[in-house]
């Protein structure tokens, strides 16, 4: 593709590598904000480079934050007896999203899949098993809300392995979500009532 300008190549470069975009998508991201006021571009790049040089990872749970400790880890509104393991922040919003759950998180950063190099320990599952040994008194109940797919349920049985010593009760959402579906596309619905009809794993 030829580009009038080398300026609009590089940025078109830049947008291509989002997931979801191609280069002709990117071309005309690029186009619109040439065309749109300078203020709304200059405010786009400077809420991106503020977002990249400030955000955190709550130091507790993993999820994303604007502070060392995440708003929902600092509520006293939480019912702290439950934990819920997610693969993502993604899925932390989706189960937000349902107003079905007032319990805390767990984000491990993905899930087991050696087929793409991802083992245990490049997920942060140490420092949930340390997690839930510290806080036996408070903690009784862990979901495992992680994607029913084979790499998801990996995760949870190696999850269950590791904390099955431990006086809790383990759970698992229920299956209205689809064997092989994402939690971040199953509808609020759907993903509340697999929350409240979550069953015990094994």
């Amino acid at each position: 593709m030829e580009y009038p300008s080398k300026l609009i190549e590089n940025a078109v470069n830049q947008i291509a590598k989002l997931p979801g975009i191609g280069k002709k998508t990117a071309l005309r991201l690029v186009l619109h904000l040439i065309k749109d006021k300078e203020e709304n571009t200059l405010a786009l790049a400077e809420a991106l480079t503020t977002l990249r040089t400030q955000i955190k990872f709550c130091a507790t749970c993993h999820n994303i934050s604007d502070h060392d400790v995440c708003s929902i880890c600092q509520s006293h509104r939480r019912d702290r007896a439950l934990l819920c393991v997610v693969e993502d922040s993604k899925d932390v919003m989706a189960i937000e999203n349902t107003a079905q759950y007032n319990g805390t998180y767990h984000v491990l950063g993905g899930v087991i899949s050696p087929m793409n190099g991802v083992g245990p320990a490049d997920l942060n599952i140490e420092s949930l098993v340390q997690r839930l040994h510290q806080g036996q008194t408070e903690i009784k109940e862990v979901i495992l809300a992680l994607s029913p797919t084979m790499e998801g349920d990996t995760t949870a049985f190696y999850i269950n392995r590791r904390i099955k010593d431990l006086s809790l009760k383990i759970s698992v959402i229920a299956r209205g979500v689809p064997v092989g579906g994402d939690l971040e596309y199953a509808d609020e619905i759907t993903l509340g009532r697999s929350i409240i009809g979550r069953t015990l794993f094994g």
